[in-house]
């Protein structure tokens, strides 16, 4: 679905869907409000959603907290907030409300396309510039998700597990994963999936969080 007030960017944005394979536009919306009401609809004919292109500055509704309304009504559709402004509140209100990524629009068709099969695959994309700072952020101590409940955060995982969570806080992908500690992609998918699971955390960008903000 896309999500965006101006009609001429969701018109780009569909002529580059159009020719990916693969890639079906369902349903469009000019603001957070009709998008909720897609989403709706299309629940109620039997059909879904895999991944919603969510602008943030939009009159009604806007992407933030419709991106946190869909992750609570729609938990099964993943969010990919896209906006022209590189703003750090932007970019962690949209990581609070749940989005599984944030993008400039000023992306690559080839990284647009990248990030929507990433995100519906469960995985999560940030443009490169919000991730350095975001990080940043977080070693200076700017709170991103609420402090846990137990003192050993990490006592649930297994350490291979904890090997790997600390190699997806470094930034890397399940392939360089793969490599640097010589498992094959299917078992560095399983470990990722655990550890998402144990921490009760709903992608790689809140894992990424998450491990820096508990010194890992």
């Amino acid at each position: 679905m896309l999500v965006d007030d101006q009609e001429l960017i969701r018109t780009g944005f569909r002529l580059v869907l159009l020719a990916e394979p693969g890639i079906e536009v369902v349903a469009e919306a000019g603001d957070g409000g009709a998008a909720l009401a897609e989403l709706g609809r299309l629940q109620a004919a039997g059909a879904g959603c895999d991944v919603v292109l969510m602008d943030v500055r939009m009159p009604g509704v806007n992407g933030i907290d419709a991106t946190a309304s869909i992750v609570e009504r729609f938990p099964e559709t993943r969010v990919l907030v896209l906006t022209t402004f590189d703003l750090d509140e932007y970019a962690t209100g949209a990581i609070r409300a749940g989005a599984s990524g944030f993008l400039l629009k000023d992306a690559r068709p080839t990284e647009l396309v990248d990030a929507i099969h990433r995100v519906a695959a469960g995985d999560a994309t940030m443009a490169p510039s919000v991730t350095r700072r975001l990080l940043e952020q977080l070693r200076l101590g700017a709170p991103a998700l609420p402090e846990p409940v137990s003192a050993d955060v990490f006592s649930a995982l297994t350490e291979r597990e904890l090997d790997v969570l600390r190699l997806i806080a470094e930034g890397k992908n399940n392939a360089e994963i793969s490599g640097e500690l010589f498992l094959s992609a299917s078992t560095v998918k399983t470990h990722v999936g655990r550890v998402l699971a144990k921490l009760q955390l709903r992608d790689r960008v809140h894992a990424v969080i998450f491990a820096k903000q508990h010194g890992l």
